[in-house]
């Protein structure tokens, strides 16, 4: 069984800077589970690392399919193992890095058996509205539904797809597999930061995303043909800046939308990572507003190592 080294967290923790500086360390390689930096053309806003940095340390899961892809779990699952394989075929740390939490569920403990997509379904169901839908799975799965965000579209789009197939609710096969395998040997941390400093760096990031030129890539990717993809519920810092570029609302407008729908995803991130990785022998959380970057470091390479 490979071993490996996890970090997640909420967005803005600093999971990135942290996680090259363990690979440097560690001699390790990252494998991105974050479901947004797949995508190609799409680097300010999901605050890829830099080109320097990649090449400093390779990055895995990257880039990997275009804007107008269906990127899924189970892609990530296949995608994910066969670099942790690659990595630990060349004596490599593989260090598996980032805030999608069903990716590293699902990475760690398995999918569960629920029926394979009817795409004649999920195409029936995706030309609906996306408050429609949430509602009717309110009625058939109330517990799935108050896990997801009612405009996650595609998480409805599947639960209900799953119901009509099975006339099971989702929640059904994921309270009966209840994720117990256990596929690598792991080390896991979840990193906090306090709550105001979390904030701030969430504005700080936002700030600087436009700096770098976020309007730019918004542009450019309108001008390839992706404008459905990046008008998805998921694509913050991109959604937000379309009326600004169709010029019904102002750039600071477009700045505050980003700020408020970024810190209310953090939020229900919190919530999330509370529920799903519990302190134990596999999961520590660490608050890194209470350590230094050397504490930090030192901290979580010994655990790696006892």
């Amino acid at each position: 069984m490979e071993k490996i080294l996890v970090i997640t967290g909420v967005t803005a923790t600093g999971k990135t800077d942290l996680s090259i500086e363990l690979a440097k360390r560690l001699d390790g390689e990252i494998v991105s589970a974050d479901s947004m930096m797949v995508y190609r053309y799409m680097d300010i806003g999901t605050a890829k690392p830099s080109k320097e940095e990649m090449e400093e340390v390779p990055h895995h899961l990257i880039d990997v399919v275009d804007p107008s892809y269906d990127f899924s779990v189970k892609d990530f699952i296949e995608l994910s193992q066969e670099s942790i394989k690659d990595i630990v075929g060349r004596g490599k740390l593989p260090i598996v890095v980032g805030g999608t939490w069903l990716y590293i569920q699902s990475l760690l403990y398995g999918l569960t058996d629920a029926p394979e997509g009817d795409w004649k379904i999920r195409e029936q169901l995706y030309r609906r509205d996306t408050e429609d839908l949430y509602n009717e799975l309110q009625n058939v799965d109330r517990e799935y539904a108050e896990k997801i965000h009612p405009n996650d579209k595609r998480r409805i789009v599947r639960a209900l797809e799953v119901y009509y197939i099975s006339k099971k609710p989702f929640s059904y096969f994921i309270n009966r597999h209840k994720f117990r395998e256990n596929r690598y040997d792991f080390v896991g941390f979840v990193l906090e930061r306090e709550r105001e400093e979390l904030m701030e760096r969430i504005e700080k990031r936002v700030d600087r995303m436009f700096e770098q030129g976020l309007v730019d890539e918004v542009r450019k990717l309108l001008d390839m043909g992706y404008e459905n993809a990046i008008t998805s519920k998921q694509a913050i810092g991109y959604k937000e800046v379309l009326p600004y570029l169709e010029g019904e609302i102002s750039l600071e407008q477009a700045r505050e939308e980003i700020i408020r729908n970024t810190k209310d995803f953090a939020k229900r991130q919190i919530r999330t990572f509370r529920s799903k990785f519990r302190d134990g022998e596999k999961w520590e959380r660490l608050n890194i507003s209470n350590y230094t970057n050397g504490e930090l470091l030192y901290k979580i390479i010994e655990k790696y190592k006892s």
